[in-house]
C-alpha cells in the first residue's frame, strides 16, 4: 500500500513539474532586455560602490565584443 502512494506522489510530482511554465512573463523578459549594466550593477551590488564600477566596467566590456 505504501509502494503504491509513494509512487502516485511521485507520478504527481513528475506531471505537475512538466507542467509548470519555465519562462518569464513578457513583461518581466522586457524589463531585463532593458536593464543597462549600471542598473545591473546596483541590483548585484546595492551597497558597494567600488564594485558596482567594476561590474559596470566588465558588463561594459562584454557588451562591447557581442556587438
Amino acid at each position: 500500500m505504501f509502494k503504491k502512494l509513494l509512487l502516485a506522489a511521485f507520478a504527481a510530482g513528475l506531471v505537475s513539474a512538466t507542467t509548470l511554465p519555465l519562462q518569464l512573463a513578457p513583461a518581466q523578459a522586457g524589463e531585463m532586455v532593458a536593464m543597462s549594466c549600471k542598473d545591473a550593477a546596483k541590483a548585484q551590488y546595492p551597497d558597494d560602490r567600488k564594485m558596482r564600477r567594476e561590474f559596470k566596467k566588465a558588463c561594459k566590456e562584454i557588451w562591447k565584443v557581442a556587438q
